[in-house]
């Protein structure tokens, strides 16, 4: 049996392995989804909430777990950014048991997806096998998506409007031309997470054959494609709020509007990988909190 010390090693090595400063990509755009379905459904199936609220993790899990494995098999490790989620790479985790736990996300997901399907009916279905095909795709396969200069339209189109306007139909099941809106900004800002990641690893991304957008583009242009993502998402909430689009309430939104101005200047300022990393944390950050405000706004306008 294995000690407390090393148990409590182990279970940081998997906490660090789901990179959870970035689960707020799935978190936030169930919150909103759901937050706004309320308004309209006049409440909220809890149980649906949950299935979809822990899925949407799961499957971000497998997709961090996929990319983990992939990323350190084609790269080998060397020159690579020693992040704290690179389990591979220092040691913590085998290859063969991140294989294992992305296994065990995917299947979650799966059954997830399944038992929301019996409930809201096959439409969801649609959106899960093309989610976890996507969630795989990305980083994993012969040739991964992300490698190919999709990995920012994916990302904004799957956590994005599929993901809050999936989240919507599930409580309520009907499509929203409003739910799209409403997506626009999650997706802008988890996109900003991902352009982030990128820009960080530019030249390792360029020495690796990797075509990521930051890659393609440069430092500096990169750099205002995530100031123009960011400012996007704003513009929108503000655009929703004073139209009245559902609420006024929605301009509870832009509470986190002074984090995000802060984040663009400071990623022109960043001139070093530990800052660039220190960034994406930012960014996820800016993500999860701007998807809560929002969401919180939406709630106050459904009661």
């Amino acid at each position: 049996m294995a000690s407390a010390p090393a148990s409590q090693a182990q279970w940081s090595s998997w906490l660090w392995a789901t990179r959870p400063f970035s689960l707020s990509a799935s978190i936030a755009p169930v919150l909103v989804g759901t937050a706004l379905a309320a308004g309209v459904g006049g409440g909220t199936d809890w149980a649906l909430f949950v299935l979809a609220l822990t899925g949407s993790v799961a499957i971000q899990i497998g997709t961090n777990l996929t990319d983990e494995y992939t990323d350190h098999r084609r790269g080998g490790g060397a020159g690579k950014f020693l992040a704290p989620h690179k389990v591979i790479q220092r040691g913590l985790l085998s290859e063969r048991a991140v294989l294992a736990g992305t296994a065990v996300a995917f299947g979650y997901g799966i059954a997830a997806g399944l038992a929301i399907v019996w409930q809201a009916g096959w439409p969801i279905l649609a959106v899960g096998i093309a989610s976890v095909a996507v969630a795989y795709l990305y980083a994993g396969g012969p040739k991964p998506l992300g490698a190919l200069g999709l990995g920012e339209p994916l990302v904004f189109l799957f956590m994005g409007p599929v993901m809050v306007g999936a989240s919507y139909y599930v409580q309520v099941q009907e499509v929203s031309t409003v739910a799209l809106w409403a997506s626009l900004p999650v997706g802008c800002i988890v996109t900003a997470i991902l352009h982030a990641n990128n820009l960080r690893d530019i030249e390792e991304d360029r020495a690796a054959g990797k075509r990521s957008i930051a890659a393609l583009i440069g430092l500096t242009p990169s750099r205002w494609v995530y100031a123009g993502l960011v400012g996007t998402a704003f513009a929108v909430i503000a655009a929703l709020g004073a139209t009245g689009t559902p609420s006024p309430w929605t301009l509870l939104g832009l509470a986190p509007a002074p984090w995000a101005y802060a984040a663009a200047r400071d990623l022109f300022r960043a001139d070093d990988r530990a800052a660039m990393n220190r960034m994406l944390v930012r960014s996820a950050k800016l993500h999860g909190w701007t998807g809560l405000s929002l969401a919180g706004g939406l709630a106050v306008a459904a009661l």
